[in-house]
């Protein structure tokens, strides 16, 4: 069940961010093998003098494309992270235009018992889930 926060330089259309996400879930669907309605997205749009991302040494620009993409999720595999990270800045690239170098991304582990989806229960816990 991973969530995924956006932070993005305000200004795309609601289509840009429409597809943005629907590319980002069909990675989460391919790469994590979800279920189609394990879906959580948040976009947090920003002025531009409020996003501040450099190369950290690495020698390319970025633009106001700049998408910062936190995945919040149980343990994944190494390998299986890095294959999300492939997949989804290539797809990112080929179908809403947003180059390697303006997508950065992060994961943030936790453990299943970590959430509550409704009514106050940790329904992986309970085995609801």
């Amino acid at each position: 069940m991973p969530l995924m926060q956006f932070d993005v330089i305000e200004g795309r259309s609601e289509a840009e961010m429409k597809a943005i996400l629907d590319v980002t879930h069909q990675a989460v669907l391919d790469v994590f093998k979800v279920p189609e309605r394990d879906r959580y997205q948040i976009v947090y749009e920003h002025k531009p003098a409020n996003m501040i991302f450099e190369d950290t040494g690495l020698g390319f620009e970025r633009t106001k494309d700049l998408i910062m993409l936190r995945i919040f999720t149980s343990p994944r595999a190494e390998e299986q992270k890095l294959e999300f990270m492939k997949t989804l800045a290539e797809e990112l690239e080929q179908k809403c235009g947003v180059k390697g170098t303006d997508l950065m991304m992060s994961f943030f582990t936790n453990t299943r018992h970590d959430w509550s989806f409704a009514h106050g229960e940790a329904q992986y816990f309970t085995g609801a889930l």
